[in-house]
């Protein structure tokens, strides 16, 4: 059992889990995350089972089964997007475009024959 004296250090993220494991595509990955569990909230609300859910809107009931076990690479922005509308759920977004502030990533180059 850990005594009291035990060393930790906090680290406090950026808000984005992804990013702060260096995750491929991380803002990506959060908006996926975040369009699902609305998903799954609107789902959960209104008491739909994944069968209830295709029958309302037309969706595969695998895809409902994927978004709920976090299966998410199938899908797109704008499909999370029309899955939500389907559920009647209005959808807003804001963009704020930056330049980087870390170092700038390389892109490849290609070689002249």
């Amino acid at each position: 059992m850990a005594g009291q004296d035990d060393d930790f250090e906090l680290i406090r993220g950026c808000g984005n889990v992804f990013a702060d494991f260096d995750a491929p595509d991380a803002n990506l990955r959060q908006l996926r995350a975040v369009l699902a569990a609305e998903i799954v909230k609107a789902l959960d609300n209104e008491g739909l089972t994944v069968g209830d859910a295709e029958a309302r809107t037309g969706i595969a009931a695998a895809d409902f089964s994927r978004i709920r076990q976090v299966k998410l690479d199938r899908f797109t922005i704008d499909r999370l997007m029309r899955i939500l509308d389907r559920l009647n759920r209005d959808v807003h977004v804001k963009i704020y475009v930056a330049p980087r502030t870390g170092p700038a990533k390389r892109t490849p180059t290609s070689l002249a024959a």
